[in-house]
């Protein structure tokens, strides 16, 4: 089948290499513009368009709003959409034979939008998954083709999940693709009334709420990892907590009281209990334990 595929960071590359691999003529790949990273802001390519380089695919950049005359020339049976960044108009929709297809990291109508992996670890999920649907005007609300769910570990972090889906939607992709070019593949319309959201994150998210309950915090810390990061006040510095464990530590203390022996053991006291810090970051320095960290500074 002759694809375009549209999509950008490292999740959506492993669909693209699947397809790839399945066969397909891919004869477009659509990624977001190049853009400036680390100190020396010197531009880079998106993972995507380093594997187009690679199998020397057909690449498209264009900025600003997508139009159907930007798909002129370009001949294609289907679009398939992974983490590509924008939104595509009806008139895009409207042109492949086949339909446009998109690979959602959550069980659709759950967590529609754009953090959907990390909002099913902030809101405590024990389950999530991946989606396929055919696209509609609005956004996440198309049709569903696949579901495919896998249960969220208790220590995941939003990075573990993210590697995790992006093995398991390109699967799915390749099922999807496969059953619509047989065509065997249903549309089940979405309840629209248990749609949730996911949107963006933000750094304004970091600051731990010591009030919350021990779950709660954990979910946070695994949630933001690893971007932006649940972050606290420690010895005056707001430190990346990476990873911590709820205890068993009964108290009387008030949320946010630091119960420690500035060796190895480093409490916090929550809304129902406490959690121990196990892994931390302080500003400029690199990722160690809470002992590590107490070797050389004193955090009360």
């Amino acid at each position: 089948m002759k694809i375009v595929f549209m999509g950008t960071p490292e999740f959506a590359l492993k669909s693209l290499a699947r397809l790839y691999a399945d066969g397909h003529e891919i004869t477009g790949v659509f990624t977001q513009a190049d853009k400036p990273r680390n100190r020396g802001m010197k531009l880079s390519y998106s993972p995507v368009k380093e594997f187009a380089l690679e199998k020397n695919l057909p690449i498209f950049q264009p900025e600003g709003k997508l139009s159907a005359d930007i798909f002129s020339g370009i001949e294609f049976d289907l679009i398939t959409v992974v983490a590509y960044g924008k939104l595509l108009p009806v008139n895009v929709l409207a042109l492949p034979r086949f339909g446009c297809v998109n690979i959602h990291a959550s069980l659709l109508p759950k967590f529609r939008g754009a953090a959907p992996i990390q909002h099913a670890v902030l809101s405590g999920e024990k389950e999530t998954g991946v989606t396929s649907m055919y696209m509609a005007e609005k956004m996440d609300a198309g049709d569903i083709i696949f579901t495919e769910k896998t249960p969220i570990g208790e220590h995941e972090t939003s990075g573990d999940l993210f590697s995790r889906l992006s093995i398991l939607g390109a699967e799915l992709l390749s099922k999807t693709v496969r059953e619509i070019e047989a065509g065997r593949a249903n549309r089940t319309p979405q309840n629209h009334a248990e749609a949730t959201y996911a949107p963006m994150l933000k750094k304004e998210m970091s600051p731990i709420d010591w009030s919350c309950s021990s779950k709660q915090i954990s979910c946070k810390i695994r949630g933001l990892n690893p971007w932006p990061m649940a972050t606290m006040e420690l010895s005056g510095k707001s430190v990346k907590i990476l990873t911590a464990e709820i205890s068993d530590t009964k108290t009387e203390l008030p949320p946010g009281q630091i119960i420690t022996d500035n060796r190895t053991k480093l409490e916090v006291v929550t809304g129902d209990g406490t959690v121990c810090i196990k892994l931390l970051q302080a500003p400029g320095g690199k990722a160690m334990s809470a002992a590590d960290y107490m070797r050389g500074n004193r955090v009360v």
